[in-house]
């Protein structure tokens, strides 16, 4: 029997071009609330991995045609939103996220996962930081 439980590990990955502009995703499920691309690990699977194939589901973003991901070697504990911890076996409460990095030569074509987010945009980093509804962002 598979678990159908998310694991409480995960990737954040800041898109960003050389400017400094960075990607923000509106979330579907909590509307207004923008975030860069972020995705639950999967058993067995690495890092990069998970962070390589959250880019590609939620934007179409294929890192190895920009160089891949660059793991920032940052981590962060936070406790999970009430409302998305039935995804997660039950006692779980905070999940531990690692940050990645994708440079990319300037705005890319983006193909969002309608499932999961409704807009992107492109902002310099300091407005997208402010923008950010979670704090690890």
């Amino acid at each position: 029997m598979r678990n159908s439980f998310k694991v409480p590990v995960s990737t954040l990955i800041v898109v960003h071009d050389p400017g400094l502009h960075v990607l923000l995703l509106e979330r579907a499920d909590f509307r207004d609330h923008w975030q860069s691309v972020t995705g639950s690990q999967e058993q067995g699977e690495s890092l990069p991995a998970t962070a390589a194939r959250e880019l590609l589901e939620e934007t179409g973003i294929d890192a190895a045609q920009h160089g891949g991901v660059a793991d920032w070697h940052l981590c962060n504990v936070y406790e999970i939103y009430a409302q998305w911890r039935q995804r997660y076996a039950p006692g779980t409460t905070h999940n531990m996220e690692h940050v990645f990095g994708l440079l990319v030569p300037g705005p890319v074509p983006i193909i969002l996962a309608a499932n999961e987010h409704v807009a992107f945009r492109w902002l310099p980093w300091r407005e997208a930081a402010e923008k950010c509804f979670s704090w690890s962002n």
